[in-house]
């Protein structure tokens, strides 16, 4: 969401930019308007195509920036038999989750699905390993899936009674 701004900031630098060069260019004023119309149009459009891209699921075949991830954090899975694998994934350092659609394997629907079965069943957390490696997204179905147990809390130390004082000694 941060990177939204940014992404729009650059899109209207480009418009604008564009903008004055057709209207300092020995036009004719027909050209110059229809230019800064299509400037002033534009900036909203791109507002609102960047807005609902964040909406989107993102191929993961199309994540080049995480490429180098080991490991993310499979937060759920939805399948579409024939079609595609949506996968909501947490990455190390990261606290939102990121919504990937993969391409149908059945190979790896049935990973997915029995991993995350078993760690309902053992109120543990469900890893893919190298999600996004080139090799993986060439083998899906061979990709590394572990379930992660639930931390063991730490045992407590027994309580010791509070000492009982004796009213009839010496010392009180």
């Amino acid at each position: 969401m941060d990177i939204l701004f940014f992404m729009f900031l650059a899109a209207g630098a480009t418009a604008v930019g564009l903008a004055m060069l057709a209207i300092w260019a020995p036009r004719p004023t027909r050209v110059r308007l229809i230019a800064s119309g299509v400037a002033i149009l534009f900036l909203p459009t791109v507002y609102f195509q960047f807005t609902e891209l964040l909406s989107k699921p993102k191929p993961v075949a199309f994540e080049w920036y995480e490429r180098e991830r080991a490991k993310a954090e499979v937060l759920s899975v939805s399948l579409h038999e024939g079609e595609a694998i949506y996968l909501w994934l947490r990455l190390p350092g990261s606290r939102e989750p990121r919504a990937y659609v993969a391409p149908w394997n059945v190979k790896m629907a049935e990973k997915l699905e029995e991993a995350l079965e078993e760690a309902v069943k053992q109120d543990g957390k469900v890893e893919m390993q190298d999600p996004f490696s080139k090799r993986s997204l060439q083998d899906w179905g061979d990709l590394s899936v572990e379930i992660i147990p639930p931390p063991i809390p730490p045992m407590k130390l027994p309580q010791t009674p509070p000492p009982a004082i004796n009213p009839r000694e010496e010392k009180v």
